[in-house]
């Protein structure tokens, strides 16, 4: 008996590690839902700590895409191109209780921004077995059973409440009293299923410190400032025959410097930039994170981002809106691609860089 719960439980950590043996970039809910509370499987939610705390997949941790990146007050990275100094991500990633030989799922809600931030940290600090939940946190609530239950319960929950209201306006003591118990009754059971839900409400709690080690991290996966630069110049001289595409995927009022964050002393966009708007990649119909392959070909061929071209993608701190064109290239088998990790924080920080608005 005893030999074969070991092969039982050998057969489910083979399963989950096979599951991710191929060389891929996401995964989909219906494949993640299998690895959740699997050893050796973290997933990690990159939204913010107030959307975590709202609802997250049972045992993630969070590490918000926008924190990922540390400047100093002048917008600049202490060890640029990388989002953190390796020290400090080490530090980071063992106060999640993730190890080394971790599988990493990165996910938010299902928009793609923040999770592929988290999938560009890790990948950059040289975490190779690392993955974007392609339709996030809400791909899962739709594969939970229970959630299904739990749903049908707030609403029965809710109608009992619209009908003890009104009892209560018609002064009718029975009706009332009916009400009051069915809501209770109806309460009792959706705390008991709140448990059992892959989608939990509740604050993070703390986990126990691993000693992460970064020991090859890959600077080169991201675009320095003078890269950026250098690529400006070629775009500002050739125009659509430069080798070069720098992309800016935040929104118009920022690109038209009318809406400054961070404390950024310019408002406006990198000269010779093409607009791509983080939302031309997600998928709103189909929650998905990222568009169909067809779709995307034909949209980034449209703005003349094609295979051939050295691309940078910058949004205001890199690893977010930024990271998600650089993800979707890279899906598309492109190459030369880098998420410029300094992005507007950066940029529009330093007065010896031309900006345009």
């Amino acid at each position: 008996m005893k030999q074969w719960l070991k092969a039982l439980c050998f057969a489910g950590l083979f399963s989950a590690s096979a599951l991710l043996a191929a060389d891929k970039i996401t995964i989909q809910p219906e494949e993640a839902v299998k690895l959740i509370g699997k050893p050796g499987v973290v997933f990690v939610n990159g939204d913010s700590e107030t959307a975590y705390e709202g609802g997250h997949i049972k045992g993630s941790r969070n590490m918000y895409a926008h924190h990922l990146h540390h400047a100093d007050i002048m917008g600049n990275l202490e060890c640029e191109p990388l989002y953190q100094c390796p020290e400090h991500a080490e530090h980071l990633i063992s106060s999640k209780g993730i190890k080394n030989s971790d599988t990493v799922i990165a996910y938010d809600n299902w928009r793609g921004p923040n999770a592929t931030g988290v999938y560009s940290f890790f990948k950059s600090m040289g975490h190779d077995k690392v993955y974007v939940l392609d339709g996030g946190q809400d791909g899962i609530k739709a594969l939970d059973p229970n959630q299904k239950i739990y749903d049908d319960l707030k609403k029965q929950k809710r109608a009992a409440k619209k009908a003890y209201r009104k009892a209560k306006k018609a002064k009718n003591k029975a009706e009332m009293a009916k009400y009051k118990a069915e809501q209770k009754e109806i309460k009792l059971k959706m705390k008991q299923l709140e448990k059992k839900l892959l989608v939990q409400r509740g604050k993070e709690p703390k986990w126990h410190h691993t000693h992460y080690k970064i020991h090859h991290p890959k600077p080169e996966m991201l675009a320095t400032t003078e890269e950026v630069y250098t690529a400006v110049q070629d775009i500002l001289k050739n125009g659509e025959k430069s080798k070069y595409v720098v992309i800016d995927s935040r929104s118009m009022i920022e690109i038209i410097g009318e809406r400054k964050m961070d404390n950024v002393a310019r408002g406006g966009h990198i000269p010779g930039s093409t607009f791509i708007e983080w939302k031309k990649i997600t998928d709103f119909d189909r929650k998905k994170s990222f568009r169909t392959p067809e779709e995307l070909k034909a949209m980034f061929a449209k703005y003349g981002v094609t295979p051939d071209k050295t691309v940078y993608a910058y949004c205001q701190v890199g690893a977010g809106r930024g990271s998600e064109i650089i993800t979707a290239l890279e899906l598309l088998g492109y190459k030369n691609v880098k998420v410029y990790s300094g992005a507007w924080d950066t940029w529009g920080n330093n007065m010896n860089l031309p900006i345009r608005r």
